[in-house]
């Protein structure tokens, strides 16, 4: 299991007229931590694409708990729980300030060749960096 923890702001201009975080703003909060994630393990989604692999999201599930509002500092845990194949899961638990448990979310995102647009393994340097993880 990996795990990596990342932090936002809230913005003014992710929040509706009652100064709640919208709730199709919770996905942009789970690329973030997707790609800082990543970019702690060493590699970069960039880098990943310039490898010839594109990773699109197959399925994206929140659960919300309490509201994020203006200006909060948020902590996002990303978890990947399982050794990836041509798939990859993403598991998102989101904290404000006090620690509180507001969000949580999953991606479900599949590696895809960049050329062909079919489903590919995930390159050799992504898995070597994950390895220690799953052993």
């Amino acid at each position: 299991m990996y795990t990596s923890e990342t932090f936002v702001r809230v913005r003014y201009s992710e929040t509706d007229q009652m100064g709640y975080v919208y709730y199709g703003n919770y996905a942009m909060y789970y690329e973030v931590g997707r790609v800082e994630s990543l970019r702690q393990l060493g590699l970069t989604y960039k880098e990943l694409e310039g490898m010839g692999v594109m990773m699109p999201v197959l399925e994206n599930k929140s659960k919300y708990h309490q509201a994020a509002l203006y200006d909060d500092h948020l902590k996002i845990v990303t978890t990947i729980l399982t050794k990836p194949s041509v798939r990859i899961c993403f598991n998102y638990s989101i904290y404000n300030a006090s620690g509180i448990l507001i969000h949580e979310g999953e991606t479900l995102l599949a590696f895809v060749d960049k050329i062909t647009g079919k489903p590919c393994r995930p390159p050799k340097v992504f898995m070597d960096v994950l390895m220690p993880y799953f052993n």
